[in-house]
């Protein structure tokens, strides 16, 4: 059993019978009274984030998680089709338990699906993905004395900040884990 001095991020608890993922963690120890570990965690199936302080060494449950490579076959509004590329098995899953991982999914493209005793759970997007802006106003002259950036819609619809030189119809790597912009792809 981990405890409390064991926290990385990444981890999954299992909480009352619910799964959070800590996203974020610190150690604290205040001159005066006993060290804590102030966590902030997020509902794996619901999305929604909590914060919760533990005490230094108290036992927690971790929950291992089984991660598959999958690829995307194919999407409607509620469901995700998805492949193994071993044996060809496809499953579907709900747009619930892929969250937020659907503003960086295309077709054909890789995901890994995390599942507890065979049952998927969560769903992440690798970490850099190549997506086509689709839709960028034009950068103005003398704008860029700032370094500044412009809104870009991608071919998945999600809006990022992008500098002023990226136009219509280039290729972009965006990081998911944070949605920012990392550069142009040749």
């Amino acid at each position: 059993m981990a405890t409390s001095n064991d926290f990385r991020r990444g981890m999954v608890l299992d909480i009352a019978g619910k799964f959070y993922q800590i996203t974020e963690f610190q150690h604290v120890n205040p001159g005066k009274g006993a060290a804590f570990v102030r966590s902030k965690m997020k509902d794996v199936v619901q999305g929604k984030v909590i914060e919760k302080t533990w005490r230094a060494g108290e036992k927690v449950t971790e929950i291992r998680l089984e991660r598959r490579a999958y690829q995307l076959l194919y999407h409607t509004d509620d469901t995700f089709t998805v492949m193994d590329p071993d044996t060809y098995e496809q499953i579907d899953l709900s747009a619930d338990l892929v969250g937020s991982a659907v503003d960086y999914l295309t077709d054909n493209c890789q995901i890994d699906v995390l599942s507890v005793s065979d049952k998927p759970i969560m769903v992440e997007a690798p970490n850099f993905v190549e997506l086509l802006v689709t839709k960028s106003d034009p950068g103005l002259k003398g704008d860029t004395a700032t370094g500044g950036s412009k809104p870009a819609t991608l071919e998945t619809g999600v809006i990022v900040q992008v500098p002023l030189f990226v136009k219509e119809g280039e290729k972009i790597r965006v990081d998911t884990r944070t949605g920012q912009y990392m550069e142009r792809v040749k």
